[in-house]
This record gives structure tokens, C-alpha cells and sequence, in this order.
């Protein structure tokens, strides 16, 4: 399975916001989505980075709370780490897990198609686990 077949069955779209918005509207923006992550793009829309709720925590503290007028910009990775459709969900959770992050922008023909989380991961793995167990079982059953 690739992280095509995973993002052809995942209902949310894309969640992007401008590298000039501020750390609250960043906020505001992953509350209204209920979503741990946005992409951050430029004015003509090229993929620069991605704002995550661990980026969002530091940045408070860096702030001691205070981000009135503090840009998502000091919150970056600016270290941006992508896949791309054809890649396995093996080869996703080895890097995510390897470089300790839980989204994942994913590339196809360089422009952005979606972004999979590990939770997504986990949730794919766990039914073609699930679906190889059930046809183990039916063949020592026959």
C-alpha cells in the first residue's frame, strides 16, 4: 500500500495558511479544522514549510504565552521533510518516526497533494494487518 491509496480515502482536504500569518491566526486556524498541523505556503502558493501544534508549544514558551503579534514564521522547522505518493507506508513511518514528526506533506510531480499523519499510518497498517490475519486464519481453517 502507498501513501496514494491512504490519501485517496481520507476525507480532509489540504489546510494551508501564508508564512505571514500570525502565530494566533495559525491557532485559530488548526482549532476550526481540528487539525495538528497546516502547510505553509508562499503569496504564489509554492509549499515552504509546515506549522505543527509541537512548533505552536515551543514558540509559546519561547513567548512565556504571550503571541499577540508574533508571527508563525518563528515557529517553522524551516528543515521541511516531504514524501510522495508512491512511497510505502513502511518507508512514511521509518522517516516520521526516525526524524520524530507526525505529519507528513506528500509531493506528487512537486506539487502538494496532502499531508498523512501517523495516526493515518497506524490506521492503514492496522487493517492490512487485520485483512492478513482474517485470510491466515481461513487457510489453516481449510
Amino acid at each position: 500500500m502507498t501513501l496514494n491509496d491512504i490519501l485517496e480515502r481520507k476525507s480532509t482536504g489540504i489546510i494551508t495558511i501564508k508564512a505571514s500569518v500570525t502565530a494566533l491566526e495559525a491557532i485559530d486556524t488548526m482549532c476550526r479544522h481540528r487539525v495538528g498541523a497546516l502547510l505553509v505556503e508562499s503569496d504564489d502558493g509554492e509549499l515552504l514549510d509546515i506549522a505543527t501544534e509541537r512548533g505552536v508549544l515551543q514558540l509559546c514558551s519561547k513567548h512565556n504565552g504571550r503571541l499577540d503579534g508574533v508571527g508563525i514564521d518563528e515557529a517553522l522547522t524551516r528543515d521541511l521533510i516531504v514524501g510522495t505518493t508512491d512511497c510505502s507506508i513502511d518507508e512514511a513511518m521509518s522517516l516520521m518516526t526516525e526524524h520524530r514528526f507526525r505529519h507528513l506533506p506528500i509531493l506528487e510531480g512537486g506539487k502538494t497533494v496532502g499531508v498523512i499523519s501517523i495516526g493515518d499510518l497506524v490506521k492503514a497498517k492496522l487493517k492490512d494487518v487485520t485483512v492478513e490475519v482474517k485470510y491466515l486464519r481461513d487457510y489453516i481453517n481449510t
